[in-house]
């Protein structure tokens, strides 16, 4: 009778608080939180609104779909947070010319003030963020995601 072969990991090789995974997730949860109340406090918005607030703010005239393209959310995410800034006389719809099916999203005057407001806010806590990291310690960090982001997209790939 074949004995199981044991398995040469063992419960004591894993530790949780050295897990990259785990570890991107506080470290997300750090960074995230600390801009989070600048525009969840004021101004009743959420994360997906907030970026959907600085694409339109920066791209201008987008679709919903653009939006998505341009953001980590999905469809339903983008859809959400465009209805509820709707309500909030954040956005205007107008009809896409190029595609009588779609809309076009952009900022209200309303939306495009409270984002004039947030980016010189947003720039500071990100300033304060990086503090004590050098330009070439902060371009060898986006490298890192960048290799790490790419690492990830081909393990999802393979899983289809």
């Amino acid at each position: 009778m074949d004995e199981p072969m044991e398995n040469p990991v063992s419960r004591d090789d894993f530790d949780l608080q050295q897990f990259f995974p785990y570890l991107t997730r506080v470290f997300y949860k750090s960074v995230s939180s600390s801009i989070t109340d600048l525009y969840s406090a004021s101004y009743d918005m959420t994360p997906p609104e907030w970026r959907t607030m600085a694409i339109l703010g920066r791209e201008g005239r987008l679709t919903a779909a653009e939006v998505v393209n341009r953001s980590s959310m999905d469809k339903v995410t983008v859809s959400r947070a465009v209805k509820k800034m709707s309500a909030l006389g954040l956005l205007d719809k107008t009809s896409n010319q190029a595609d009588g099916r779609s809309t076009v999203l952009h900022l209200s005057a309303k939306g495009r003030k409270i984002y004039l407001e947030l980016v010189p806010k947003m720039l500071a806590v990100e300033q304060e963020l990086l503090k004590g990291v050098s330009s070439q310690d902060y371009q060898l960090l986006v490298q890192l995601f960048e290799k790490i982001k790419f690492n990830a997209l081909q393990i999802s790939a393979s899983k289809q």
